[in-house]
């Protein structure tokens, strides 16, 4: 069972190997081997001084995979499932990790959450400065157009379309302020 101390039997046995594949079993001699000095086998135990890890108390409803009987032991809280970001996180987790819908809806649950804590920022009063977090000043004051106008780079090709993402959300979230305020 998965998160106890006891190790799973993951091989076959050696006899039934030694048969079935010519040649297995060669380097069984301790002499024959290099790293005899340094190993130290222990096969009565595993490490584990503990049968059961103990279990983090979760604080909320945690997200749990659908491959799994239950929540991990242990888990990440830095950012907890809220809003229609959250919602989106606990949807996808009703599908399979071996499913793309799964994984896709996780990822729109992330671009949501970007989008929520911008919009909560704007709300605060305290926008992102997306002119120092994008660079732009240094584009201007550190010669950084000039060091890719002729050189073939993709992103130069790539800078008008950025301008006219950046420019639309940024429009789209200043009319979204100026309705929310009427």
């Amino acid at each position: 069972m998965a998160y106890t101390a006891g190790k799973p039997k993951l091989a076959p046995d050696s006899n039934e190997l030694r048969q079935r594949i010519p040649g297995w079993g060669v380097d069984l001699d301790p002499h024959d081997r290099p790293a005899v000095p340094k190993e130290n086998f222990n096969p009565s135990g595993t490490g584990a001084h503990w049968d059961f890890p103990d279990r983090q108390v979760p604080r909320w409803p945690r997200e749990k995979s659908s491959e799994h009987q239950f929540l991990t032991p242990v888990f990440g809280t830095s950012c907890p499932p809220r809003g229609l970001s959250g919602a989106i996180r606990r949807y996808a987790y009703r599908y399979s990790e071996g499913r793309a819908r799964h994984w896709l809806l996780l990822m729109l649950g992330d671009r949501v959450d970007v989008l929520e804590s911008t919009v909560r920022d704007l709300l605060r009063g305290r926008p992102d400065n997306l002119i120092a977090e994008y660079g732009v000043q240094s584009e201007v004051t550190a010669n950084g157009l000039r060091s890719r106008l002729g050189r073939g780079r993709y992103d130069v090709r790539r800078m008008p379309l950025e301008l006219l993402v950046f420019a639309g959300l940024g429009l789209a979230v200043a009319g979204l302020v100026a309705r929310g305020r009427r």
